[in-house]
């Protein structure tokens, strides 16, 4: 586990390249943030968290599945990231944050990557449109 990358992940960096290419800035694992967002987009008001499938338990994903060694011990921690990341999805919302989440694999196939980063795009600027609108 200790060569299990928790930054700078491929996934990660795909989503940061497309982003700084279409000329959006942002801060990368802000430690003052509630679960330290792999994305923060301040001007935007938005944090995108790049989510690997086995260790955020997507449920209904091909590449999350419970493994048959040492199975409590993984139920328990795979658990537990999940729980813990509704608690920090939560806890930025409440302070005015906008939660995207993008998963590991969204970002593997091409033709379903394009349509994943193009829809994070739109998120992003829709949300400032809508901010816009409530500050009014």
């Amino acid at each position: 586990m200790s060569k299990i990358r928790g930054k700078d992940t491929k996934p990660e960096l795909v989503v940061r390249k497309f982003l700084f290419t279409n000329g959006f800035r942002y801060r990368i694992h802000n430690i003052k943030l509630p679960g330290k967002p792999d994305i923060v987009l301040s001007k935007y008001k938005t944090v995108i968290f790049v989510n690997g499938c086995f260790w955020h338990a997507h449920e209904g994903c091909k590449e999350f599945v419970w493994p048959q060694s040492n199975p409590d011990f993984w139920r328990q921690k795979i658990e537990g990231n999940a729980a813990r990341d509704q608690i920090n999805y939560e806890k930025l919302r409440s302070e005015g944050w906008h939660v995207i989440t993008c998963w590991e694999c969204q970002l593997k196939n091409k033709e379903i990557r394009e349509t994943t980063l193009i829809s994070i795009m739109n998120e992003i600027t829709n949300n400032v449109h809508t901010n816009k609108e409530l500050n009014v």
